[in-house]
């Protein structure tokens, strides 16, 4: 009996060593970004956290770096069981081992949809340049295009979508999970009843309360700033006078040059050049996603753009930073795939 329990201790004691060998470690740094600076609150220092694989500090390799883009409400926080699920894709050799970098656009609105706004910061220069810049001298990454790509979910996995598109000579290849903002359809289109909610909405502190009408103001401070507009200093494609819609062009054309299932004509040469492009959607992650993904895949399909698009079966939340999940089976691999690791 003595002889089964010290073997059972030692096969304990040498499981704890290799979970411990095989885990990463996440740097929270920050970094201060003149590309943020702004008069409405928005801290231009924002939190960065910094995934290093288990084999970081074993030796001086350089590693490519993937850029994850959290989603809205969301921050730089890598959560254990993030962690777990990206040491479990290295270990499982899924993919080699890797950097991640995930940066906090958490705004006072919640989120900053990664996009240069005239009086908000300019986040999509924050995040493609400011970034990477500090990466790639703060840590040993592998400082090219090649060795780059960018994902991100919801709010995220928009923003992946547009850095790529803008940024083709910085980030090689994009995943976007279950991507958000992609176009104007469902909530986000004039005959759902969000507008009308908005219409109702007078101050921040009730703006705050809700989702839909707060998801449409952040757009407008992302793409249709307005500072004669208190308390909420944006304008937005829908209003509503009494009971009547009212539509404005004018700020739809600015929205539009923003989401992804428009810019496509004018990115055709940047989206030709990426090494890699695919997006994932869950069928029940509700009628935006859905259509919005399908419509940008088709797109895409229409002008010539090899990519990878797949439905599957969830919805917007579930199964992804999961050992099952999309992005050890799926994401992950894909970059493995697509990105230069020496």
């Amino acid at each position: 009996m003595l002889r089964i329990l010290t073997l059972c201790l030692l096969c304990n004691q040498l499981s704890f060593a290799q979970s411990a060998a095989g885990a990463g470690r996440v740097v929270v740094d920050s970094l201060y970004s003149e590309a943020l600076e702004n008069a409405y609150g928005e801290s231009p220092t924002r939190a960065v956290s910094v995934y290093l694989p288990p084999t970081y500090d074993a030796d001086d390799t350089r590693y490519p770096v993937i850029y994850y883009l959290h989603g809205f409400l969301n921050d730089h926080t890598l959560t254990p069981q993030m962690i777990d699920v990206l040491d479990y894709a290295i270990a499982s050799g899924k993919i080699p081992p890797f950097i991640l970098v995930v940066a906090d656009n958490r705004t006072a609105i919640d989120g900053s949809f990664y996009s240069n706004s005239e009086h908000f910061g300019n986040w999509e220069t924050f995040m493609a340049e400011d970034l990477v810049r500090y990466t790639d001298t703060h840590y040993r990454t592998l400082a090219r295009r090649d060795s780059r790509g960018v994902t991100g979910h919801s709010m995220g996995g928009y923003g992946a979508l547009k850095l790529a598109m803008r940024y083709p000579q910085t980030f090689s290849s994009v995943y976007a999970l279950s991507p958000g903002a992609l176009t104007v359809v469902g909530e986000y289109g004039p005959n759902g009843p969000t507008y009308q909610e908005l219409a109702g909405i007078e101050t921040m502190e009730d703006l705050m309360q809700s989702y839909f009408p707060k998801v449409i103001v952040a757009f407008g401070r992302a793409w249709s700033p307005n500072p004669d507009k208190p308390p909420f200093y944006a304008d937005v494609p829908f209003t509503y006078r009494n009971d009547s819609l009212v539509v404005h062009p004018e700020v739809l054309e600015k929205w539009y040059a923003e989401m992804p299932v428009h810019m496509i004509p004018d990115h055709l040469t940047q989206l030709q050049s990426l090494r890699g492009i695919a997006l994932d959607w869950g069928r029940n992650a509700g009628d935006r996603f859905v259509r919005q993904c399908e419509m940008f895949s088709q797109r895409l399909e229409n002008v010539g753009i090899e990519h990878q698009a797949e439905e599957y079966i969830g919805t917007h939340t579930s199964g992804i930073f999961t050992r099952e999940g999309r992005v050890p089976t799926d994401m992950l691999p894909f970059f493995a795939h697509r990105l230069s690791f020496e």
